[in-house]
């Protein structure tokens, strides 16, 4: 597991791989991870948006943005906390990704920006 704090939201990942499919006649590797935000600050934060890099040992980069996570854009007074669950699909057997989310405080209405850290994706029976 991995955790970054940005301005008092604590962002912690953690990663599982899935499997292996078969998409497009090829090979595809499936991770899962999951995000934890915790509002650690004294204000009360709404997360709008979502950008993500996904590195992918064979591939470009892929770059995903998007509103909200899986359809949601939570707020989160003092204390509370948000998790949710995706995924992504790669070619090869390692990758990363990293991100930001965009939020909002509602005390200041000032938007700001939360770092997700790097977290790796690897499959278990590819590392020694």
């Amino acid at each position: 597991m991995v955790s970054q704090i940005t301005r008092g939201i604590k962002i912690s990942v953690s990663t599982s791989f899935e499997g292996t499919y078969f998409k497009n006649y090829r090979i595809q590797f499936a991770f899962s991870y999951e995000i934890t935000i915790e509002n650690q600050s004294k204000d009360s934060v709404q997360l709008n948006t979502r950008h993500w890099e996904i590195y992918d040992s064979l591939n470009d980069i892929e770059i995903v943005d998007g509103e909200g996570v899986i359809g949601k854009k939570p707020v989160l007074k003092p204390g509370e906390t948000h998790s949710y669950s995706s995924g992504c699909l790669l070619t090869s057997p390692f990758g990363a990704m990293r991100g930001y989310f965009s939020m909002i405080n509602f005390t200041t209405t000032r938007a700001f920006r939360v770092i997700v850290p790097t977290f790796r994706l690897s499959a278990p029976f590819a590392l020694n």
